[in-house]
C-alpha cells in the first residue's frame, strides 16, 4: 500500500482510485456504524475520497494511510451527525457485515449495542474492523491506554450480561 500511496502522491490518479477501492468496504463498516442510513453514508464516503485527494500531500507517513483516511471518515461522521443533532449516534451495524451470515450477525449488533456508544466504537474498529490499539488511538484522539480501558471495560460489561442473561433467562 506504501508504494501505492507513493505513486498517488507523485499525481498518479490510478494508484489513488486503487487506494479508494482497497478501502471502500472499510470506510463502509465505519461509516454506517456511524450513520445508519446508505444516503448519509455514501455522502460521507465521497466527502472523505474529496479530503483525501486534495490533502494527501500532507500525509506524513505513507504507512498510515488507511489510519488518516478513516480519521477523516470518523471526522466527516460526527459532522453529519452534529448538523443533524444527533450527538450520541448508536452503533447498530447493518445485517452482512459480517462473512459470517444469520444469527452470528444479529448476535453482534445486540451485543453492541448493549454497549455505551465509547465502547461499542472501540470494539468494532478492534474486533470487526481488526485495528490495532495503537491506530484505534491515532483515529480517536486518544490514548493506547485509554483504548486499552475502554476494551476492557466494554468485554467486563459483556461478561456481565451474559453471565445476567444466563442467571435470570
Amino acid at each position: 500500500m506504501e508504494n501505492l500511496v507513493k505513486k498517488a502522491k507523485a499525481g498518479d490518479s490510478g494508484a489513488f482510485a486503487q487506494l479508494i477501492r482497497m478501502n471502500t468496504q472499510s470506510m463502509y463498516k465505519v461509516a454506517w456504524a456511524y450513520l445508519k442510513n446508505d444516503e448519509d453514508v455514501a455522502d460521507a464516503i465521497q466527502e472523505t475520497i474529496l479530503k483525501c485527494y486534495e490533502k494527501l500531500s500532507t500525509l506524513k507517513k505513507d504507512s498510515y494511510f488507511k489510519t488518516w483516511m478513516i480519521r477523516i471518515l470518523i471526522n466527516n461522521c460526527n459532522e453529519m451527525l452534529r448538523h443533524k443533532g444527533r450527538v450520541f449516534p448508536t452503533m447498530e451495524m447493518e445485517e452482512g457485515i459480517f462473512e459470517e451470515p444469520g444469527y452470528v450477525d444479529c448476535e453482534w449488533k445486540e451485543i453492541l449495542a448493549s454497549l455505551d456508544e465509547k465502547y461499542q466504537v472501540v470494539m468494532l474498529l478492534y474486533y470487526s474492523k481488526s485495528l490495532s490499539v495503537k491506530e484505534i488511538a491515532a483515529l480517536l484522539e486518544i490514548s493506547q491506554n485509554t483504548v486499552l480501558t475502554r476494551l476492557s471495560r466494554a468485554r467486563k460489561q459483556l461478561r456481565a450480561e451474559y453471565e445476567g442473561g444466563y442467571i435470570h433467562g
